[in-house]
């Protein structure tokens, strides 16, 4: 029988995905599961989008620029522009997701064995496009005592080599819901241009942010034009997840022309989904108002509940729409297995993703599940009053 590769065998399971099979048969009995695990939110989709896709009347689907449609890039400049942030059509490349625009972008910037420092806890697909890329991530240590802020530039200097070309981050943070200062992102601007590294900035869940807190992003950094690549997505800002298209945007023209090579590879971006997308970003501000009002809600349900829990704790986010919580647990994927398979609380269960996964420091994340707060209110109530019956009775428990 043929071998399958190497990179396949090291490619890491996503912790948000591989305890489907338990929660499928988990159903099949009658169990009713709490989806906390995946960041899929319930809030309708802006109808922009939804009506721009049915009036859509063209004869043929065509391939678009590689790039992405004209209409598209310009009226994203404009979006841009809303946000002091000035771009050209030129310096963005659409893409199928924010996933494909990071894979894109660790191809352009990085060569095999090159390294990427990342803050961890970070999105667990990270590892997969790393892996991918043939890169190896050095990862960099983040408190949840301290609601997982950005590591001190010690850290970062440690880990910094003559292999790094990167650091990595996602602001708002998946899947802390960490989100960065102006401080903290001027402090990555002097380790950047100290040493002469690119800044990759993941910010899908710009939108996000709590508690009359700002977002600030990596492309109003002063001095790094050539340095800063953003990652961008339709999926959580007008929740459209299913329509896959995300961006690469950097004012860096040689990594632009490099990243179109890859982007030509591919032929070219989704169609319907781009018309989706351009269509999307007329939806007035008010969406937003009443969304973050309803997050912030949820998150103060999920943030309350955990912490009455003997032996747990969370951070309050300021950010996107997931927590990491520490439980007195004595493995994270046991238990969110475990929650499956042989626990329920008046036939209904939680889904959770064992934080273990977004970490790439073996042994870290074990005793930490990241839940995302896209329920109801009502639902989410329910669900944590179950995750504090669970621990009344797992096996596993621990008190630190």
């Amino acid at each position: 029988m043929p071998k399958i590769s190497k990179k396949g065998q090291f490619m890491p399971a996503s912790p948000i995905r591989k305890l489907v099979p338990y929660a499928d048969e988990a159903k099949s009995r009658g169990i009713h599961v709490y989806h906390l695990n995946i960041g899929q939110p319930d809030i309708a989709t802006t109808p922009y989008a939804l009506e721009a896709v049915k009036n859509y009347d063209e004869k043929v689907i065509k391939y678009t620029h590689s790039a992405g449609t004209l209409s598209y890039r310009k009226k994203l400049c404009e979006y841009y522009e809303r946000l002091n942030i000035h771009v050209t059509p030129d310096d963005i490349i659409v893409t199928n997701g924010a996933s494909e625009a990071l894979s894109i972008a660790f191809q352009t910037i990085m060569d095999p064995d090159d390294e990427i420092v990342i803050p961890e806890p970070f999105y667990a697909n990270y590892n997969g496009f790393a892996q991918t890329a043939g890169v190896r991530v050095r990862p960099i240590y983040s408190e949840i005592n301290n609601g997982f802020a950005l590591p001190p530039i010690e850290d970062f200097e440690k880990a910094i080599t003559e292999h790094t070309k990167a650091i990595l981050i996602c602001n708002p943070n998946n899947p802390t819901g960490y989100l960065y200062s102006k401080e903290e992102m001027e402090t990555l601007r002097q380790i950047i241009l100290k040493y002469d590294l690119y800044l990759i900035s993941d910010e899908v869940y710009r939108e996000f942010c709590y508690d009359g807190s700002q977002h600030y992003s990596a492309m109003s950094l002063k001095g790094v034009d050539d340095n800063v690549i953003l990652i961008d997505s339709v999926s959580k800002r007008f929740s459209a997840c299913g329509i896959r298209v995300g961006r690469m945007v950097t004012r860096n023209k040689e990594v632009i022309s490099t990243a179109m090579k890859f982007a030509q590879a591919r032929l070219s971006p989704p169609t319907y989904g781009q018309v989706a997308g351009e269509a999307a970003l007329d939806t007035p501000v008010s969406y937003f108002d009443a969304i973050v009002a309803e997050y912030v809600k949820r998150r103060d349900v999920c943030v309350e509940g955990i912490n009455k829990i003997p032996g747990a704790y969370c951070p309050t986010p300021k950010g996107a729409f997931y927590i990491v919580a520490h439980l007195p647990i004595d493995d994270s994927d046991k238990f969110c297995k475990w929650l499956l398979t042989d626990f329920n609380y008046e036939g209904k269960t939680v889904m959770l993703a064992p934080a273990s996964g977004f970490y790439s420091t073996i042994g870290l994340g074990r005793q930490e599940v990241r839940l995302s707060y896209c329920l109801n209110c009502d639902d989410l109530r329910d669900a944590m009053m179950i995750l504090g019956k669970a621990l009344e009775v797992y096996p596993g428990k621990r008190m630190f």
